[in-house]
């Protein structure tokens, strides 16, 4: 088994960065957009830029990396994920400039099929490396489902950009966002996390906990959940019925909560370090979209639908999910990454530092503190649409994107001063 070349990993991590400090930028100036309604120009740019340019693009580059470690073989091209890794980094800007003014033409519309090639490509590269290695394990069979799920994402989103200028589906581009979302959401983001988490939570807390058993019935009830909704939601749009897709969800979520307890108890280091803390409290920020969800259904059924309730639903699985186990999780897996193309071929011959050496441990503890102070008061100037708390608060995930950037730049550019 031989590890993918940094020089193919490295550039994901470095562009997600780059787009996560964008975001935030975009956010703190956008801030009256978010008292508003869900679906506005600015809300869909940041929505994106967070989704595709920020998950998908440090995600894609991680699994590249994985990928070999969870096959025991390599990955099947570096070619094909450096063309995945070019397209995408075009298109995505194109896509998020697109939604911002709201001009759906051409540039979108080419973002959009930039973005689809590079899945494309993506998908490709995973399934090839899965047949040429021979050997499946369970993570694998969750990294190439979800990796189906992003194309069939990518797909429809595609197509309700087309229908946006040329209308040719049965009903309105915004009618489907709901279902486009949740593909992305469901399919690609939480299927890839609980299975790539199932195999690193266990080996960063130096545990040989493991139980197939409930990864499968995870991986059922997750494909199972999402297929539900998508049935539900195709064949009786009006009913509110696909909302019943929470109950298997949340069942997979607290089979994943029961594996990460168990992994945690039998660890055999018992100093866990802030970046698994924050990985380990992801898990818990996991239940907040499906409890925003339970208060929606509630409350639409008592006094009628809130636009505000969507927005803080989006905001915590893009700003409060999804990045808190990325920023814990980067700070784990980067760092490995550069120890290996720098001091891998030294070890053992002269003392050389480890991984958790490389990067600035300071700047990880006012990240983290600045994020959940920043994701905590903007989430709560969205419920209340108090315009004071989140212009106060956005500057707060502003500084935590910023000193996120410094350190995982800190750790690109270590092999050039070392080499």
């Amino acid at each position: 088994m031989k590890h993918t070349p940094h020089t193919v990993v490295l550039p994901f991590y470095g562009y997600a960065a780059i787009a996560l400090l964008a975001a935030t930028i975009l956010l703190a100036c956008s801030t009256g957009a978010m008292t508003g309604h869900y679906f506005q120009p600015h809300v869909l740019a940041i929505t994106h830029a967070m989704a595709l340019g920020w998950g998908t693009m440090i995600i894609l580059g991680a699994s590249h990396q994985l990928i070999p470690v969870l096959i025991e073989g390599r990955l099947y091209s570096n070619t094909l994920a450096m063309l995945c890794f070019v397209l995408a980094a075009m298109g995505i800007p194109l896509l998020v400039y697109g939604f911002y003014v709201f001009d759906l033409g051409w540039p979108a519309k080419a973002g959009g099929i930039l973005i689809n090639v590079a899945v494309s490509l993506y998908v490709v590269n995973v399934v090839l490396s899965v047949q040429k290695s021979g050997k499946e394990s369970i993570q694998a069979v969750f990294v190439l489902t979800a990796a189906c799920w992003l194309l069939l994402t990518t797909g429809v989103g595609l197509l309700l950009l087309y229908n946006f200028t040329d209308p040719f589906l049965s009903r309105d581009s915004l009618a489907f966002l709901s279902l486009h979302m949740h593909l992305g959401v469901i399919g690609w983001f939480l299927l890839l996390v609980a299975g790539v988490g199932s195999r690193l939570v266990p080996m960063f807390l130096l545990s040989k906990y493991s139980n197939t058993s409930q990864l499968w019935w995870m991986y059922a009830l997750i494909n199972g959940g999402l297929l539900l909704f998508v049935f539900l939601f195709v064949r009786f749009p009006e009913s509110g019925w696909h909302k019943i897709a929470i109950l298997p969800l949340a069942m997979a979520l607290l089979i994943f909560g029961v594996y990460c307890f168990r992994v945690y108890q039998s660890r055999i280091r018992k100093r866990v370090d802030g970046q698994m803390r924050l990985s380990i409290l992801s898990i818990l920020m996991a239940f907040l979209p499906l409890f925003i969800i339970a208060v929606i259904s509630i409350g639409s059924a008592v006094v009628g639908n809130s636009p505000v309730l969507p927005l803080v639903y989006g905001f915590a699985i893009f700003f409060g999910w999804l990045t808190s186990i990325i920023l814990g999780m980067t700070f784990k897996t980067l760092p490995f990454i550069v120890w290996s193309k720098v001091y891998e071929h030294q070890a053992g011959l002269k003392k050389t530092p480890q991984p958790a050496d490389l990067f600035s441990h300071r700047l990880f503890r006012l990240m983290a503190l600045t994020y959940l102070a920043g994701f905590l008061l903007f989430a709560t100037g969205l419920a209340w649409k108090n315009i004071i708390v989140l212009n106060f608060s956005a500057p707060l995930l502003v500084t935590a994107a910023f000193c996120y950037n410094l350190n995982v730049f800190k750790l690109v550019f270590h092999g050039r001063h070392h080499q």
